[in-house]
């Protein structure tokens, strides 16, 4: 028990980062940049958004340090593609527009993700009827698509942070007590801890 805990802490103190965190792969445009777009994804209600709780900084560090170089090199590209897709539409930058107008690139851009994996699921799915049978047959693995990842993050980010978990989410301090047949209202909040 006492290493869990060791270890827990051991782990955690090495993903806390600076507002200011800059890594080889993001500079502090970036950082800003992706505060943007996860504000836009989770916006301030009536809690904190994802920028009060510095989910740019929280995506710089797991990319930088968990992602596979393959998929840094498609969500730092994404990025590019994503002011690029701004100016095409609106003619600025990301960071310059305005809220409704990122809002709907955004949904546009979540609409190109699913479409994007529909189409390759269905590609792969035809690979994989092609190749029935072979035992030596394994199927090439699906690239990610960068918004996609920078939705994930975000939510990881937001909804593990201290802000999220105490302020979007309801939550008790562990150790709690176990309840099995919690109450539930229509509008509450869900768990941030299941105890």
């Amino acid at each position: 028990m006492g290493g869990a805990v060791i270890g827990a802490e051991f782990f955690m103190s090495g993903c806390k980062s600076t507002s200011t965190q800059v890594t080889a792969l993001f500079d502090t445009g970036h950082i800003a940049l992706l505060n943007e777009v996860a504000d836009t994804i989770l916006p301030e209600t009536g809690s904190p958004g994802a920028k009060a709780a510095k989910v740019g900084d929280f995506m710089a560090v797991m990319v930088r340090d968990c992602y596979e170089a393959k998929d840094q090199k498609i969500f730092v590209d994404g990025i590019g593609k994503l002011n690029d897709d701004s100016a095409k539409k609106f003619g600025a930058k990301f960071i310059d527009l305005s809220p409704k107008q990122r809002t709907d690139l955004l949904v546009a851009l979540d609409k190109e993700q699913k479409d994007y994996y529909k189409q390759q699921y269905k590609n792969l799915d035809a690979e994989i009827a092609k190749h029935k049978g072979d035992p030596k047959y394994v199927p090439a693995d699906i690239p990610n698509h960068y918004f996609r990842m920078m939705k994930e993050i975000t939510l990881l980010g937001y909804f593990t942070s201290e802000l999220g978990a105490t302020k979007a989410l309801r939550y008790i301090e562990t150790p709690g007590h176990y309840d099995g047949c919690m109450p539930y209202k229509k509008g509450d909040k869900a768990w941030a801890e299941d105890d």
